[in-house]
C-alpha cells in the first residue's frame, strides 16, 4: 500500500455511482434515543492499542489530562471549520489569523485548559524542553499551523458539503459505527473525498496502516450509507505541510468491515467476562493511567457492571452488589 502526495480536486467518479440526493445528509443524532454502544474509529484504535485504555476511556471514563498538543489541534480545527464560514473570496491567511482569537477565547473557558498555561514560560525557559509554553507563543505556533493549511489547498476553490459531520451506520450484525469527518466534499458529479486534518507530522511508512484506520472508517459508513466509494481520502499534516491521499475499493471496504465486526466482538466478549487485559508498549509513556494498570503494578478499579448496564451493553454479566464507591465513574 503507497501513499501519494497530492492536491488536486475531487476526482470523477466511476460511472453509475452518482451521489442519490435523498441520502445526502448524515442521520442526525437523536438525543431523546436510548444509550448504545457504538464504535468509533478512535474507540477501535484504542481497543487495537490496549483493550485496558479501552475499558479505561470507553466503561470507566476515567479521566486525563489535556495536553498543549492536543487543545492546540482542537483550536486548529475549529479556525478551519470557521473558515468556511466566509464568503469564497474572503478565506485568506489574515481572515483566517483573526478567527484564531475568538476561537481560542471560547476553548479557554472548557476545564482544564486555562491549568495548562498556569506556569507560564520565563524569558529564555523555551530552550527547556520540559517547561511550559506561555500562551503567546503557544498561539503563535497554532498560527503557523493554519498559515501552513494554505499551501495545502485552495479555500476559494472549494464548498465543503459538510464540516464536522456526524456519520454513522448500522451494520448488518447490528454493529452501530459513528464518527465526525473533518470535511467532505462532493463533486458535482457525486465523486466523494474525505478530509481530515492532522496538526503532526507525516507518519512513517510503518504507520501509514494506523493512518489511514480513521479514514477507511469514515469511508466505509459513507459507501454503506450513501451507495458511494469515497474517491478520495485526504489528510492533510499541517506541521509538514504535506498531503497524504489515498483510494479505496469496495473489496477493501468489504475486508476493514470485517475487521471492525471482529474488533467489536473481542470488546463485546471482554465487557462480557470484565477482562480487559493490558498491553505495555512504548507508548504507555504517554497514557494517564499507570498508576491503576496492572502492567504498572496497579489495580483497575472494580469493574463497573451496573455502569456497563446502563450504558446500554447487552450481555451475561452477572449482577453484583457493589457499593456506590466501587461502581466508579460510569
Amino acid at each position: 500500500m503507497t501513499l501519494t502526495v497530492q492536491t488536486d480536486p475531487v476526482p470523477a467518479a466511476p460511472a453509475g455511482h452518482a451521489l442519490d440526493a435523498a441520502q445526502s445528509d448524515a442521520t442526525p443524532l437523536d438525543v431523546t434515543a436510548p444509550r448504545r454502544p457504538s464504535l468509533s474509529p478512535s474507540r477501535a484504535a484504542d481497543f487495537k492499542t490496549c483493550p485496558l485504555l479501552y475499558r479505561f476511556r470507553t466503561i470507566d471514563r476515567l479521566p486525563e489530562r489535556k495536553s498543549l498538543a492536543a487543545v492546540r489541534g482542537t483550536l486548529v480545527h475549529s479556525v478551519l471549520e470557521r473558515l468556511y464560514d466566509l464568503p469564497a473570496a474572503g478565506r485568506t491567511v489574515e481572515a483566517a489569523q483573526e478567527l484564531l482569537e475568538p476561537a481560542w477565547a471560547e476553548l479557554r473557558e472548557e476545564p482544564g485548559v486555562a491549568e495548562l498555561f498556569a506556569a507560564a514560560q520565563e524569558d529564555g525557559a523555551e530552550t527547556t524542553p520540559s517547561a511550559p509554553e506561555s500562551v503567546e507563543s503557544w498561539l503563535l505556533s497554532a498560527g503557523k499551523l493554519v498559515e501552513k493549511y494554505f499551501t495545502l489547498e485552495d479555500p476559494t476553490r472549494i464548498e465543503p458539503h459538510g464540516r464536522e459531520e456526524l456519520v454513522e451506520v448500522t451494520l448488518p450484525d447490528g454493529l452501530l459505527l459513528r464518527g465526525f469527518v473533518d470535511r467532505l466534499d462532493v463533486a458535482p458529479n457525486g465523486a466523494l473525498r474525505v478530509v481530515d486534518y492532522k496538526t503532526g507530522a507525516v507518519p512513517r511508512e510503518a504507520f501509514e496502516g494506523k493512518a489511514l484506520f480513521q479514514m477507511k472508517f469514515y469511508a466505509l459508513v459513507l459507501w454503506r450509507t450513501r451507495g458511494v466509494v469515497a474517491a478520495q481520502l485526504k489528510l492533510l499534516y499541517l506541521k509538514d505541510g504535506d498531503a497524504l491521499t489515498y483510494a479505496p475499493d469496495e473489496e477493501e471496504l468489504i475486508r476493514f468491515e470485517r475487521t471492525l465486526v471482529a474488533i467489536w466482538a473481542a470488546i463485546e466478549r471482554a465487557v462480557t467476562t470484565g477482562d480487559f487485559r493490558p498491553n505495555k508498549t512504548r507508548l504507555c509513556d504517554w497514557c494517564d493511567h499507570q498508576a491503576v494498570c496492572p502492567a504498572w503494578g496497579g489495580t483497575p478499579p472494580p469493574f463497573p457492571v451496573e455502569a456497563v448496564a446502563a450504558a446500554g451493553w447487552q450481555t451475561q454479566l452477572p449482577v453484583v452488589e457493589l457499593s456506590s464507591s466501587e461502581v466508579g465513574a460510569g
